[in-house]
């Protein structure tokens, strides 16, 4: 037992950076929540790239957040910090968190907790907050997308892709993404993409210049890298936005600037992690406002690919390396 007062947990540890075998289950004292949050029972939590990297030792927990991986948790309010009046004793609620979602216990930042959404199981809300702050941040906000403007997204089945998809039809744009199988493609196409491109077999800048009568498309939301940045240059209309969120292909690349400067262009990315609580919380509030409705209303839909308990986190690791999932991967705290 921990050398604690705390009542126990189960949880995920990284014991040391590398595989997904690395990953273990432990007993941690249960946390308690600071002024300003609160604590969920997780029912359930997504699984993210941000994870992987991680437990990879590539990518470290901000200064004070938990070692514990997880960025997105489901599951009802069982304690509340100092000056928290909502959400609620009880409430069921999904979250954005800086790290500790691998666990029965999580605490969060009560003003990044969203009610789980009518109609939806905390499995299926659990895939939303990081993706969802994600494209809202980027997509929406960084890159200004707007009603009529056509969105390229490369990795169209990933969790990302599905978000990005659902949101930007809904909220009005023609949408085109590259995936990398023809059942990838049509899945992406059953979601509301206009075009989905096979990207080991198309020519993305090419297909996109003639699906748009050689005009480009207005914004591209890439997690690439590499040599496509300057692909995506060349497939951007004049003033388009380039925004960057991972770079699976490099972070370095060499790009015609000319292009930048004739055309208009902006480049920019962000990540999400380390952002202030205040700027969270004003994704946090723009959600609710603009996509909880379309949740609710089963336009925007949440698509599960499948769910492991805890004590499997190495094989739902394993399957998020494999590029083999069309959709998100969820943990569940079920003992198994």
């Amino acid at each position: 037992m921990p050398a604690t007062s705390q009542p126990a947990m189960r949880a995920v540890e990284i014991s040391q950076p590398g595989g997904p075998d690395v990953l273990r289950i432990a007993e941690r004292p249960r946390p308690t929540p600071g002024p300003g949050e609160v604590l969920i029972a997780v029912a359930a939590a997504g699984i993210n790239r941000p994870d992987v990297m991680q437990r990879k030792g590539i990518y470290p927990p901000p200064p004070g957040a938990s070692d514990i991986p997880g960025l997105e948790v489901a599951g009802h309010v069982v304690a509340q910090g100092e000056g928290v009046r909502e959400p609620a004793l009880g409430a069921q609620v999904c979250a954005l968190v800086t790290g500790g979602g691998y666990a029965e216990y999580c605490v969060a930042s009560a003003a990044l907790c969203l009610p789980i959404p009518r109609g939806l199981d905390a499995i299926q809300a659990a895939s939303l907050p990081e993706t969802l702050f994600t494209v809202w941040s980027n997509v929406f906000e960084r890159a200004r997308l707007q009603k009529g403007e056509s969105l390229l997204v490369h990795g169209g089945s990933s969790g990302i892709g599905v978000a990005a998809i659902q949101m930007a039809s809904a909220l009005g744009s023609p949408v085109y993404v590259t995936a990398g199988s023809a059942e990838k493609c049509a899945f992406c196409e059953r979601l509301g993409a206009r075009r989905a491109l096979h990207y080991a077999e198309q020519d993305f800048v090419a297909v996109l210049g003639d699906l748009t009568g050689g005009r480009g498309v207005d914004v591209i939301l890439d997690m690439v890298g590499g040599d496509y940045v300057q692909r995506n240059l060349t497939a951007l209309a004049e003033d388009g936005r380039l925004v960057y969120i991972n770079t699976m292909r490099g972070a370095q690349a060499q790009i015609n600037l000319r292009d930048v400067m004739v055309k208009r262009l902006t480049i920019t990315g962000s990540t999400l992690r380390a952002r202030p609580l205040a700027v969270k919380a004003a994704i946090a509030n723009a959600l609710r406002e603009t996509i909880w409705p379309l949740l609710e209303s089963g336009r925007v839909k949440p698509v599960v690919h499948r769910t492991f308990a805890l004590s499997q986190a190495h094989q739902a690791h394993a399957l998020m390396e494999s590029s083999a999932h069309l959709g998100k991967i969820v943990l569940t705290t079920a003992t198994a």
